[in-house]
């Protein structure tokens, strides 16, 4: 009993920090699942497979801190970056969606592209890279930061995902003063 409420406690505190960072509080869809704490990230959840597709999706938050973590920009063009043409040519700005606005009085940058996956190097990409993928980002300016929410997974599940991200971002405000 003592070890399930030890276990009880761990998963509501986890619970209650992944989804605070930067001075930013968000929900997550009930969904998704939490996953453990990584590197660089304020949380890590997985995105269920659609129907026919073989893997997960998975959405990554990420804050570095006050004036941390590049400019929206370059973020963007990095994303962009991450992905290939069928043919294995790297894929052009124009190749990608984005749009700037105000969410719950924060400026919001979303981006929007798929093709091959190939990732963001060595320690954050793929192993081989992977066709018929997308991503969908989102980067909301905090006051104490910006905050990078980055779902990649198979084109189909990140579709899928869609509401599900879009509710996300939209829940993204200011966390209560203590």
């Amino acid at each position: 009993m003592r070890r399930l409420l030890a276990v009880l406690v761990m998963t509501v505190a986890m619970g209650a920090s992944a989804e605070e960072a930067g001075g930013l509080t968000w929900s997550a869809p009930a969904e998704w699942a939490a996953q453990p704490a990584r590197p660089m990230r304020a949380a890590t959840y997985k995105v269920p497979a659609a129907k026919g597709d073989t893997e997960d999706a998975e959405l990554a938050v990420f804050y570095f801190g006050q004036g941390q973590g590049g400019a929206v920009d370059a973020n963007v063009k990095r994303w962009v970056a991450q992905f290939q043409k069928p043919d294995g040519k790297p894929l052009e700005d124009k190749d990608a969606k984005t749009k700037q606005e105000k969410v719950n009085g924060l400026p919001v940058t979303t981006v929007e592209v798929k093709g091959t996956y190939a990732g963001g190097g060595p320690m954050m990409g793929p192993a081989a890279p992977k066709p018929n993928f997308k991503l969908r980002g989102a980067i909301v300016e905090g006051p104490e930061g910006a905050l990078f929410y980055k779902l990649t997974g198979p084109e189909k599940t990140v579709n899928g995902a869609e509401k599900g991200f879009r509710k996300m971002v939209e829940s993204v405000k200011p966390a209560a003063k203590k």
